[in-house]
């Protein structure tokens, strides 16, 4: 009499935060890579448009203009807001400054005022107004006018401070497509370009949106941000790599669910690093332009916080989709993805099921047998390219094999 064998229970759906840890590849991000690709252009062609119409804010230090800079120390007491400076500014010369800063602190602390070109007579009838209002004073510690200082900034000092950092950006460009084509291979030193080359037109993109002042110091951590892009996308790529050993020869996962496993199982991590490398930017912020009132940290700032972001999500949906299509050009890894989908439609007909019909992801086959073959194919792959070979275990047994080389046991031969 035979007894119908009882079906296995579901397993429980676990919910998002515990997927997002385990890195199980319950996230379908490669699957999806069509949406990512649409937004990513979209995102792009609004950055281009925007510079290429709009243009950049750019500071003096581009353009050229005036400087004044005062002790912030008075009589009456320190300076405390900019935006008093600012009022007698207006009053003097009839326009708005380019920017007031206060930089330093305690008996260094200066106000700097930078503006467009001035003339020499605007430059004096400043002074003179400045001194008025605020008696800023000298060493000796009485009010003197010889201590607040002009100077005339030149637009070609930031103009070769930018062709530097062009030259220093297609060097580095350079040196790492080289890097990532000897390291891992062409497909995925072209993907991490693209990826970087997507981080920069963002983030100067963002700046022309905005309107956020372009200085040296924007220009300085434009370069900053490529480092942490690149390592991102070298962190997911590794794991792309040992995820794909030998995937050729095996019929469990395509190359493509490989690679979204891969960018499951380095999600999390990926996310604390963003947070991680996003809260002492967040302090410089808050210390450097709230407390210290220094606008250089916050040119350094803005641009870092904007291209950190724009980098995590390029690492992981814009560089590993750009992967696999890539690879997937490659016929091997057609024929590759041609055998899992063969052979999950013949496991689907063995079990009465459509193979159009299938539920899931397909990348856990009901097969046990087949599951376990791969399984120890894959095991072996992965422990032949990472695990030194081992010497043989098995040693002669009885006593007519132990010899000279035998272990000694005390006692005298007779």
């Amino acid at each position: 009499m035979s007894t119908a064998t009882p079906a296995s229970p579901a397993p429980p759906k676990r919910g998002v935060l515990s997927r997002l840890y385990t890195g199980t590849g319950a996230f379908d991000i490669v699957g999806r890579r069509k949406v990512w690709y649409i937004s990513f252009g979209l995102i792009v062609l609004v950055c281009i448009l925007s510079i290429a119409l709009r243009g950049f804010n750019l500071g003096i230090d581009f353009t050229g203009g005036s400087q004044i800079q005062l002790p912030a120390a008075g009589p009456n007491g320190a300076i405390t807001t900019t935006e008093q400076v600012g009022e007698v500014y207006e009053r003097s010369v009839g326009t708005e400054a380019a920017s007031i800063q206060s930089a330093g602190t305690g008996a260094a602390a200066s106000i700097i005022i930078r503006s467009e070109a001035l003339t020499d007579a605007q430059v004096i009838g400043l002074k003179q107004a400045l001194f008025d209002a605020f008696q800023p004073l000298g060493p000796n510690g009485q009010p003197s006018e010889q201590v607040i200082s002009d100077s005339a900034v030149s637009g070609t000092w930031g103009g070769e401070i930018t062709r530097q950092a062009l030259i220093a950006l297609a060097v580095f460009l350079v040196l790492v497509t080289a890097f990532l084509a000897f390291y891992f291979e062409r497909s995925m030193a072209l993907a991490a370009l693209i990826a970087l080359i997507h981080d920069v037109v963002v983030t100067a993109g963002v700046y022309s949106i905005v309107g956020f002042e372009v200085t040296p110091s924007t220009v300085i951590g434009l370069l900053t941000i490529l480092g942490f892009s690149l390592y991102d996308t070298v962190v997911v790529f590794d794991k792309v790599k040992e995820n794909a050993r030998g995937v050729l020869g095996l019929t469990r996962r395509n190359y493509a669910e490989v690679a979204n496993l891969a960018v499951n199982q380095t999600l999390m991590r990926s996310i604390n690093t963003s947070l991680i490398a996003v809260l002492p930017v967040v302090g410089l912020m808050v210390v450097g332009v709230g407390l210290l009132g220094v606008g250089t940290l916050a040119d350094l700032a803005l641009v870092q916080m904007v291209g950190i972001v724009a980098g995590s999500l390029s690492s992981l949906l814009l560089a590993t989709p750009l992967l696999v299509d890539l690879k997937m050009r490659d016929p091997r890894y057609q024929q590759q993805a041609r055998r899992v989908e063969a052979r999950r439609a013949k496991q689907a007909r063995a079990q009465g099921l459509d193979p159009d019909d299938r539920q899931g992801d397909g990348q856990e086959s009901t097969d046990d047998e087949s599951i376990a073959q791969d399984l120890r194919r894959e095991k072996a792959m992965s422990a032949a390219a990472s695990t030194p070979a081992r010497a043989q275990r098995g040693r002669p047994q009885g006593k007519s094999a132990q010899g000279k080389a035998g272990r000694p046991t005390g006692k005298r031969n007779r």
